[in-house]
C-alpha cells in the first residue's frame, strides 16, 4: 500500500523569545520545516517562527534572528513549540503567557524544548501534570513551580496536548516522537535517517544516557546484537537470546543496560517489536497474525497489548487512522 498519509497539514508555530537558544529552535526547524532529502520538502507540517512582535530577536549565541510574525501567529497554530531561553528563571512577559493560555484553551497542542518548560509552567499549563526539563535546572524549576509533577530523568514526556523535553538533543527526540505520532513510524524513521540520528529513544530513558547503537563504549558483539535486534526483532526470541548474541551473561546484559541506557533489555526489545509492528501495519496489507510474528510477538494478544500501550488503539484501528 502507499504509505503516504492523507491527514490535513498541521500548522506548527515556534515561539522565539528574546534569549532563545538557537540550537533548540534549529531542532524544531529540522523536524517540522525541513523534511528528509536534498529538497527538504516538509512532511505534513506548515511551520513558521514568531516572536512577541515581528522584527529582531536577541539570542545569546553571537547573532540575532529576525522573525516575520508576532504573537498573532499562535491564533492559527495546531502545535505551539516554546524553545528554551538563556535565562529561564526570568519572568515571562504577560502577553506571552496570555497567548499561550489562549492557544491551549482553544485546543492547540503545546510543547516545550529544554528550559522552555519554565515558560509553559509560568502560564500554568503544567500545573498538576507530568513534565521534564534540562536536568541541570530541575532544582530551580521545582522550587518555582511546585504544582508541576516534575520528572528530572525523562528525555521527554507526552501528556496528550502538552509535551515537554529535556535539554539539547532531547529536543529532536521529542520532535521525532511528534512526527511519529502524527505521521507514523516510517515518516519519523526517514527524518531520523536524514538527520543521522537514532530513530527512536524512549521518553522514559534517562536524559544523560547515550543511545545504545551510538555508544562507543559498547563492545562490538553487543553493538552488533542490538543492531540486529533493531533491524529484525523477530530474530531475537528473548533477553536470554540477546545476551547470547552479545557474548555475555543475561545478568551482565541487564547491568549494562541499566547503567548505560537507563532501561532494561526487555523494555528495549519490546520497543523494537512495537516499532516494527507499527511499520508493518503502516506499509503492508499483511494480516495481523503475520505482523505479530514478523515483529517477534508471541501472539496477536501480545501485539494488541503493546500497541495499545504505545498508541491507545488496536492494530485495525491503527491502520484505519492512517488511511483517513
Amino acid at each position: 500500500m502507499d504509505s503516504c498519509h492523507t491527514r490535513s497539514v498541521k500548522r506548527v508555530v515556534a515561539l522565539a523569545l528574546d534569549g532563545v537558544m538557537t540550537y533548540d529552535l534549529a531542532c524544531v526547524v529540522q523536524a517540522f520545516r525541513h523534511g528528509p532529502g536534498r529538497t527538504g520538502e516538509p512532511m505534513g507540517f506548515d511551520m513558521v517562527t514568531c516572536g512577541i512582535r515581528p522584527g529582531p530577536v536577541w539570542t545569546p549565541n553571537g547573532f540575532d534572528l529576525r522573525v516575520e510574525h508576532g504573537l498573532e501567529a499562535l491564533e492559527s497554530a495546531d502545535i505551539v513549540v516554546v524553545p528554551g531561553i538563556g535565562l529561564p528563571t526570568l519572568p515571562t512577559p504577560p502577553e506571552v503567557l496570555d497567548a499561550l493560555r489562549a492557544a491551549s484553551g482553544r485546543g492547540a497542542t503545546v510543547m516545550s524544548v529544554c528550559v522552555g518548560a519554565f515558560v509553559l509552567a509560568g502560564a500554568g499549563l503544567l500545573d498538576g501534570r507530568p513534565a521534564t526539563t534540562h536536568w541541570a535546572y530541575c532544582d530551580e524549576f521545582a522550587a518555582l513551580f511546585p504544582a508541576v509533577k516534575l520528572d528530572p530523568g525523562a528525555l521527554y514526556i507526552d501528556d496528550g496536548d502538552v509535551l515537554t523535553s529535556a535539554g539539547l538533543s532531547a529536543a529532536f527526540d521529542l520532535c521525532l516522537h511528534v512526527v511519529r505520532r502524527e505521521l507514523g513510524v516510517g515518516a519519523a524513521a526517514d527524518l531520523a535517517r536524514w538527520n543521522v540520528t537514532s530513530p527512536h529513544r524512549e521518553g522514559g530513558q534517562a536524559q544523560y544516557i547515550p543511545d545504545a547503537l551510538g555508544d562507543n563504549n559498547f563492545p562490538g558483539a553487543l553493538a552488533a546484537a542490538l543492531a540486529r535486534a533493531a533491524a529484525d526483532p523477530a530474530a531475537v526470541s528473548d533477553v536470554s537470546a540477546l545476551a547470547g548474541m552479545a557474548l555475555m551473561s543475561e545478568r551482565t546484559l541487564i547491568r549494562r543496560f541499566k547503567a548505560e541506557m537507563g532501561t532494561t533489555p526487555r523494555r528495549w526489545l519490546e520497543a523494537q517489536r512495537t516499532a516494527r509492528a507499527r511499520e508493518l501495519l503502516e506499509t503492508t496489507e499483511l494480516p495481523v497474525e503475520v505482523v505479530a510474528a514478523r515483529a517477534g510477538f508471541g501472539s496477536v494478544t501480545a501485539l494488541r497489548s503493546h500497541l495499545r500501550a504505545a498508541t491507545g488503539t488496536t492494530p485495525a484501528g491503527y491502520r484505519r487512522s492512517l488511511r483517513r
